[in-house]
């Protein structure tokens, strides 16, 4: 079995590649990715031949990730989506990527492409429990899924692609109201023969892949006036957003013009308004309130297939893709996992016993858990200011899936927290925060303080926690130790002292006691 594979998107728009080592049956990390924008399916004819020219790009892109592939000793499994299986003469490119490239491509179907686009979402969004509608807008075509536990229960792939339709309605420097309106109605019919199977499943969440998409979310988010997040993965964005994104499109009536607009990728100016036409009409059609994007796709789902079919494996490791994806990054780079999960522990029973006190929802939660299971990260690096490296490893790091930008930052400055300097309005990272995103890093970073301090000696001495407090009177936390006789005079004097921050954070005293 390989150590590493590789996963490549041959798309109508981009190639996009992927590498990753194998860690087991159902789990991988990505350690090189590249995209090209190839066009395959540029010209016109609706798709129904490759271009001499296309052909070589694509070609050539194949050559150059096959060559990044080989770095890693990764075989290569290439799928082929709208652009190749229309094109009659698609074994002209299938046979010059094998002779010339070295890789076999293999051409799919569009319900294919739905099922594999659906295991890469699941990867990367924490969904799994609940029922979801899907979108992939390709360059090609359009992938809509219904789905539930790692199952299909209703997909269908349209011939509406960002590219197709740029070819058949917007072949021009300008753009015609007319030919809105027709690109509008003709989506709309090729959407209606889908109103069924949504109507029988239902649906709980709508989630939307694609790199139009994540497109559309960057206007969306750079018409706030808002920096671009690292990551549009779990980015929430409103369908008022995703209508108003289309509607500037509309307005600015040539391909120049849209390349001005705030948030938009220049490559991909001539094609965003039929891209984002299509969103609108599926969010209007299906009455979407909200779309959550998911990084990963279909060259993910290649991957993650790929390694179902060498080493067998279920999908339930999917349930809860957030939480597995904290604990591979502190596996990785922790050195004493053991005592982060205990403090872990303390933390998250601190977080419980004062609920009523601080007031935030269960979710924080999570944070808290993450923070502490990250926050000796740093260490990798060096002791010194090693709580400033745990936050610049938590906030960069690509393994943290299942959390939105947001949510990572909040993770990375509750980490970068559990020691030294308390949260400051002067500090930059937190500064820029919503003032009840700092509640949030301020109230978790002080009850991890206090958590880390009942496992001073990083031997499990304090093995629970409960509280007591009375009206107007210092909060007391009570430590449990492990046996009666058991020495947790240390854990009681370092936990004391990191109080402070969560005296101020709750309104009144906090004290350390043994049980």
């Amino acid at each position: 079995m390989a150590e590493a594979l590789a996963a490549v998107d041959v798309g109508t728009n981009s190639l996009h590649l992927v590498v990753a080592r194998v860690i087991d049956a159902t789990h991988f990390e990505v350690i090189a990715s590249e995209k090209e924008m190839v066009r395959l399916g540029s010209g016109g004819g609706d798709m129904k031949e490759l271009s001499a020219d296309a052909i070589e790009r694509g070609v050539a892109a194949l050559r150059r990730f096959k060559q990044i592939a080989d770095i890693s000793d990764a075989p290569v499994r290439a799928v082929a989506t709208s652009a190749v299986r229309e094109a009659e003469n698609h074994q002209v490119f299938i046979d010059r990527a094998r002779t010339e490239a070295g890789v076999e491509v293999e051409v799919i179907s569009g319900i294919e492409e739905a099922r594999l686009i659906h295991l890469g979402v699941l990867q990367a969004v924490p969904v799994y429990d609940q029922r979801l509608l899907l979108c992939d807008i390709g360059g090609g075509s359009t992938e809509l899924l219904i789905g539930e536990r790692g199952e299909v229960l209703a997909s269908r792939s349209l011939k509406l692609g960002a590219v197709r339709l740029t070819n058949r309605f917007f072949g021009g420097d300008h753009t015609h109201p007319a030919a809105v309106n027709s690109c509008r109605r003709y989506i709309a019919s090729a959407l209606a023969p889908f109103h069924r199977e949504v109507e029988a499943h239902g649906f709980e969440v709508f989630i939307g892949s694609s790199g139009t998409i994540e497109a559309v979310a960057a206007m969306a988010h750079a018409a706030t006036g808002r920096s671009e997040p690292n990551t549009f993965n779990n980015h929430v964005i409103t369908a008022d957003e995703i209508k108003a994104v289309a509607e500037a499109l509309v307005r600015a009536d040539s391909v120049a013009e849209r390349r001005r607009l705030p948030g938009m990728d220049a490559k991909r100016a001539d094609i965003m308004l039929a891209g984002a036409l299509i969103l609108e009409q599926v969010v209007e059609a299906f009455a979407i309130k909200e779309l959550t994007i998911s990084g990963f796709a279909l060259r993910e789902g290649v991957l993650l297939d790929t390694l179902q079919r060498l080493r067998g494996g279920s999908l339930h490791h999917l349930a809860d893709v957030s939480r597995r994806s904290v604990l591979a990054l502190a596996e990785l780079l922790d050195e004493e996992p053991d005592h982060s999960a205990h403090v872990a522990r303390l933390a998250l029973q601190l977080f419980d016993a004062t609920s009523d006190l601080h007031g935030l929802d269960e979710e924080c939660g999570e944070y808290l858990e993450a923070a502490a299971l990250l926050a000796n990260v740093g260490l990798f690096i060096s002791h010194s200011r090693h709580h400033l490296h745990s936050y610049y490893i938590i906030r960069n790091s690509e393994r943290l899936t299942g959390f939105t930008d947001t949510e990572i930052e909040v993770i990375a400055l509750i980490a970068r927290y559990h020691r030294k300097s308390a949260p400051k309005p002067s500090h930059d990272e937190f500064g820029a925060l919503r003032p009840e995103d700092q509640k949030v890093v301020r109230t978790l970073a002080a009850v991890l303080r206090v958590a880390i301090g009942l496992d001073r000696s990083h031997e499990g001495r304090v093995v629970s926690l409960t509280t007591s407090v009375e009206p107007d009177g210092p909060l007391v936390v009570l430590a449990q130790p492990a046996t009666a006789d058991t020495d947790i005079s240390l854990e009681l004097y370092a936990s004391g002292a990191r109080t402070e921050l969560l005296a101020e954070v709750l309104g009144r005293e906090v004290v350390v006691r043994g049980a």
